[in-house]
This record gives structure tokens, C-alpha cells and sequence, in this order.
């Protein structure tokens, strides 16, 4: 049911692009409840020029090595859920990867259940 979109920085190891891979799959599958199996990602590295933000915004101040996450998944997480999933990606990207906590943007797009077919023009969710 999600869907993932790792964006970050040109220049990173294959290993470190499937580690933040597989956090953001573990914590989905830990915290928010997303079933075994279940996982879509894209994960694309740009070069620094395309990348257009803000050095800092809301206390937090952005080094190079920003990684922006965006989350398509269906509706429904309580906030308590939300925030325990952003702290469990942020903690685990600066355990595993040493990624400061600052540099870590989550962003979850939320949608009816009936907005996803996983092949064959079905639409699996739709009730």
C-alpha cells in the first residue's frame, strides 16, 4: 500500500541507498502496520543543483546531506502512530548511517484505500 520516495544527494553508496531503504520498510512494517511484503520504493540521488531548499526552516538547519522522504499510503494512522514512525526513521538513519536528525524530511501523502492497483487494472483495496 505505500508508496516511497527517497530523495537525496548524488554520490551515496548502494549500500547506504538500501539501508535507508530498509529502515523506512522496517518502520513501516513496525510502527504503522504496513503488511509483510507490501513494499514500493524509488529511491533517486540528484545533483546538488537540483536540489532547492531552504538552508534552515522551523529551527532546523539542513546540511548537504538532506534526505526528503515522501510516504503515499492509505489514510488512517493516529498522530501518536505518525510521530513514533518519524522518530524511528530518524533514529535509525543516525544509528545505522550516522545521518544528523536535522537532515531527515518525512512527508506522508494520505488516500482512500480505493486510489491503488497493484496490477492488472484491479483495484485490490476498492470495497
Amino acid at each position: 500500500m505505500p508508496l516511497v520516495r527517497i530523495d537525496l544527494l548524488r554520490g551515496k553508496s548502494i549500500q547506504y541507498r538500501k539501508t535507508v531503504g530498509e529502515i523506512v520498510y522496517d518502520a513501516m512494517r513496525d510502527v504503522i502496520d504496513v503488511p509483510e511484503n507490501d513494499k514500493f520504493q524509488v529511491i533517486a540521488e540528484h545533483p546538488a543543483e537540483h536540489f532547492n531548499l531552504s538552508e534552515n526552516y522551523l529551527g532546523n538547519h539542513y546540511s548537504k546531506d538532506v534526505i526528503l522522504i515522501q510516504i503515499t499510503l492509505n489514510a488512517g494512522r493516529s498522530i501518536e502512530q505518525k510521530k513514533a514512525f518519524y522518530k524511528r526513521i530518524v533514529d535509525e538513519l543516525k544509528k545505522q548511517l550516522s545521518v544528523r536528525p536535522q537532515d531527515v524530511v518525512i512527508n506522508l501523502v494520505e488516500v482512500a484505500k480505493e486510489n491503488w492497483s497493484f496490477g492488472g487494472g484491479i483495484a485490490q483495496y476498492a470495497t
